[in-house]
């Protein structure tokens, strides 16, 4: 049952990506939009696409990106070769049709039971007033980093920027990213953006929130990745989010709770109906 609820909530997320994609590639004229490669995203991160790190998110997007232009090139020579009006083809692209209008007509009997289901204001403010803990907005950093895969260059890459300060050091640290990092980041000056604690693997999260604002990791940071030189360019502190702020996303928790509930009733009424028999 847990399956099936996943592979629902699965189906609203990628529902709720925006319509406005923006063209990230094109393969003899076919494009391959921001869309396309979010979903497969969120479906491959099972959702948890926030909790992986800027440079993990970047180095996925890529790789479906050049998955999808390989699928493309495959496709346009089964089309030059004749594979699309082989018997093989045919009956295979029959079986997937049909199988396609279960999962449709599955997805949107289930979508009508949850836009069926309401939630009153009262239960959102309600929840929200007992459940203070879970509306705090965690103290986020913004980083940078320099990924190599030697402790000694990395030490070189620290003593460099030893005596620089302010604007300088943010300056020459990004410069060095874009010549001398690994990572996906490089070319951004090894800009990680704001990220919460925990988010990162254990020993950068902790050298990193570790260092004052506007400084650089003395010693290198050693992970499965190789050896990090961190700066830290900002540091917003943890504050409790308001009502407003909140109320939609309780809302829509409390809706699924509730869709759960039903859905459990429905699956069993709809059991006990059925006429089931597995085969040994």
């Amino acid at each position: 049952m847990k399956r099936y609820y996943a592979a629902w909530i699965m189906g609203l997320l990628l529902g709720s990506i925006s319509a406005s994609a923006a063209v990230l590639a094109t393969v003899n004229g076919d494009e391959i939009t921001s869309d396309e490669v979010n979903k497969v995203l969120i479906e491959g991160t099972q959702g948890r696409l926030d909790s992986l790190s800027p440079d993990k998110q970047n180095e996925l997007r890529h790789r479906i990106i050049e998955g999808m232009i390989v699928q493309n090139l495959i496709y346009d020579d089964a089309q030059k070769t004749g594979i699309l009006d082989s018997k093989e083809y045919k009956q295979e692209l029959e079986t997937t049709i049909d199988r396609l209008k279960v999962q449709l007509a599955a997805k949107v009997w289930e979508q009508e039971q949850f836009d069926a289901i309401k939630v009153d204001a009262k239960e959102v403010k309600a929840y929200f007033d007992t459940n203070p803990n879970e509306f705090i907005d965690k103290e986020k950093i913004h980083a940078r980093h320099i990924l190599v895969r030697s402790k000694t260059q990395a030490q070189s890459i620290i003593a460099s920027m030893k005596t620089l300060s302010g604007d300088r050091l943010k300056k020459e640290f990004m410069a060095q990213a874009k010549l001398f990092s690994i990572g996906p980041s490089a070319a951004r000056g090894g800009d990680l953006g704001y990220f919460p604690r925990g988010q990162m693997v254990a020993s950068f999260n902790d050298a990193a929130f570790a260092l004052k604002t506007g400084t650089v990791s003395s010693i290198p940071v050693q992970s499965q990745f190789g050896y990090h030189v961190i700066y830290v360019e900002d540091r917003k502190p943890a504050k409790k989010m308001g009502f407003d702020a909140v109320k939609s996303f309780i809302e829509q928790r409390l809706k699924m709770d509730k869709f759960k509930e039903t859905m459990e009733k429905k699956m069993a009424a709809l059991h006990e109906k059925a006429k089931i028999t597995y085969s040994k």
